[in-house]
């Protein structure tokens, strides 16, 4: 008998084809189920949210706290990842204060992480909560509760803890990451022009000292005080400690958890969790057998802004506010001036649109991109008002951008300033020989026609480039100058680079106010008659989370919380970002000498 040879052609096509026809099968199989889920529900779209009366709204976030709302789909578990923005958060507690079926709001933050500007104003409408006369109770458990979560729970009348949850309560400080002798190594060398006198402009330092200079450490100090001072002095009026005692407590270390908190008064007292609802259904006059309604401030918050914006926009809207967020950038995800300019141009050529709060939580970036965006700043400006609003930091290329408007309002606490320009251009010529052993070689036409990483530049290109950059220095200064309505004289001594706090830019006058987002809104709306407030960007639905809203609703219980990726370390997260922020930043920067998390 023959051994018969068995074409590769007829093993593949055949198995390919039935490959690909059980796959057909099982994708329709799948839009099958889900059709059949959809149709569960009735009417396409998720139920609506149902608030019952004696309602309690639980305020609990874990993770980054930012200005934007978003919300996306994770698959293939088909989970909703919502990130709540602070506005909105604003915007339903303000509801809920009036909202009759609201009677009180109990607060869970845990490992939340924000900013301190963002801190206070959520601190704060949780104190201006309670004006109402329904309670705000907060209760401080799990692994851990770091600092900032404390502080805003603070605002709240009571705060009760689980007994052995860890507690941080230290002070606040910022660690920075140099990487000079890392380059040494690698035989990489970097170049580093910095605006004339602009010392205080350390966001370069990383790259050529091991430690901070003492222009860096001077103005860290200084706003890392104002910050301490703004959250021991409200903790020390919501709890009736005085603060030297609160420093003492900081100094020595005595608080380790909710045990040491509560023999120090920091909280009101220690319960189990069975105990703390129990406390609640007291508050409610409940008998203990009985239900709580309880409802996520996140969903109530974000049914109520969308609703009012869905509403407003029907009605003419007379005062927009602009979210801007994220780094200063031609395009991209962050705070782009491709869609910056666009917003203003709309609302600029918007005849019902009297006001405009530009809300600016940015650390700067791009020269060429801050330079556009102040152009539409100015010329809408010009035509109506534009009241600044600035979050945890509106530096460098953030504070450029706000210079044109009638009105700056910051936090105590928001990091501004940092007037300076640099631009840094790597030498990897002796690194790529050295260490990869790869060589170059070159022909040009002209002494200047080929510029390259793998080149180190002459003394006179230096020059060139040191000239550019004074040279958007002086326009950042003259900016300055017209924008606050100072001599150039005065906001050069003011600028070289200097971060300051919110409390020190208005004793210097580089801004007008002291108070958040809701009070430059205050602002914008006088003299209007019925003031209607419209938000851009207008968050949009997606299609695919309203599937997965609607599946999500089956669930017996739905936790409220602020979007957190918990699969990589986070010290590998910051790494990696910092990585790709070097790589994004092209041409001269306007940006802040160092980025820093409240905990």
């Amino acid at each position: 008998m023959s051994d018969q040879k068995v074409s590769f052609g007829k093993l593949f096509w055949p198995s390919f084809v039935a490959v690909m026809i059980a796959g057909l099968v099982s994708l329709l199989l799948f839009f099958l189920v889900l059709g059949g889920v959809i149709g569960s529900f009735g009417n396409f779209g998720p139920e609506p949210l149902a608030i019952r009366n004696s309602t309690i709204l639980q305020l609990k976030l874990t993770g980054e706290l930012k200005d934007k709302s978003d919300e996306s789909v994770a698959l293939p578990d088909f989970q909703v990842e919502r990130t709540v923005g602070l506005p909105d958060l604003l915007y339903g507690i303000e509801k809920a204060k009036t909202d009759p079926k609201i009677k009180g709001i109990y607060l869970e933050l845990g490992g939340l992480t924000c900013g301190m500007g963002s801190a206070k104003e959520l601190h704060d409408a949780i104190k201006d909560f309670q004006t109402s006369g329904k309670f705000a109770v907060a209760y401080l458990s799990g692994e851990y509760v770091s600092q900032t979560a404390y502080y805003i729970s603070s605002a709240a009348k009571e705060v009760y803890g689980f007994p052995s949850t860890t507690m941080e309560f230290t002070g606040v400080g910022v660690q920075l990451m140099f990487f000079k002798n890392l380059l040494d190594n690698l035989n990489i060398e970097v170049d580093v022009v910095r605006g004339t006198n602009n010392d205080f402009k350390s966001a370069v330092e990383p790259f050529f000292r091991t430690n901070m200079s003492d222009s860096s450490r001077l103005q860290t100090q200084a706003f890392l005080r104002t910050m301490w001072r703004t959250m021991r002095n409200d903790i020390s009026e919501n709890k009736g400690i005085d603060t030297l005692i609160l420093d003492n407590h900081v100094d020595s270390l005595h608080i380790l958890d909710c045990e040491s908190a509560y023999n120090a008064k920091l909280i009101t007292g220690l319960r189990y969790r069975d105990e703390f609802m129990g406390l609640l259904k007291k508050k409610m006059n409940m008998d203990q057998d009985e239900e709580l309604e309880i409802q996520s401030m996140e969903k109530y918050a974000l049914k109520a802004f969308s609703d009012r914006q869905l509403l407003v926009k029907r009605q003419k809207p007379n005062i927009a506010v602009i979210l801007a967020e994220g780094d200063v950038a031609t395009s991209g995800d962050g705070l782009s001036s491709a869609s910056i300019c666009r917003l203003f141009q709309k609302v600029r050529n918007d005849k019902n649109i009297t006001a405009v709060v530009f809300r600016i939580n940015s650390p700067g970036g791009s020269a060429l991109a801050s330079e556009e965006i102040w152009r539409e700043v100015a010329q809408t400006q010009k035509k109506k008002k534009v009241i600044v609003s600035m979050g945890d930091v509106a530096a460098s290329g953030g504070y450029y951008i706000a210079t044109p408007a009638n009105r700056i309002f910051a936090e105590p606490t928001t990091i501004t300033g940092s007037i300076g320009v640099f631009g840094m251009i790597p030498y990897t010529g002796k690194f790529m020989e050295n260490k990869l052993g790869i060589t170059f070689d070159r022909v040009r036409t002209n002494k200047h026609s080929l510029t390259s990483l793998n080149a180190k530049l002459t003394p006179e290109e230096l020059a060139v480039i040191q000239g550019q950059v004074d040279k958007i220095y002086t326009q950042f200064l003259t900016r300055v100058s017209e924008g606050r309505h100072m001599s150039m004289e005065k906001v050069a001594v003011l600028a070289r680079g200097r971060v300051w706090s919110g409390e020190d830019a208005l004793r210097i006058g580089l801004v007008d106010e002291l108070g958040g987002l809701s009070k430059a809104i205050a602002y914008a709306c006088k003299g209007q008659s019925a003031p209607k407030v419209i938000y851009y960007p207008i968050v949009k639905k997606n299609t695919l989370s309203e599937i997965a809203e609607m599946i999500e609703q089956q669930q017996e219980e739905e936790e409220a919380s602020v979007k957190m990726d918990v699969a990589i370390p986070s010290e590998l997260k910051a790494i990696y970002a910092r990585i790709k922020k070097i790589e994004s930043m092209a041409g001269i920067q306007m940006r802040m000498p160092f980025e820093y998390v409240m905990e």
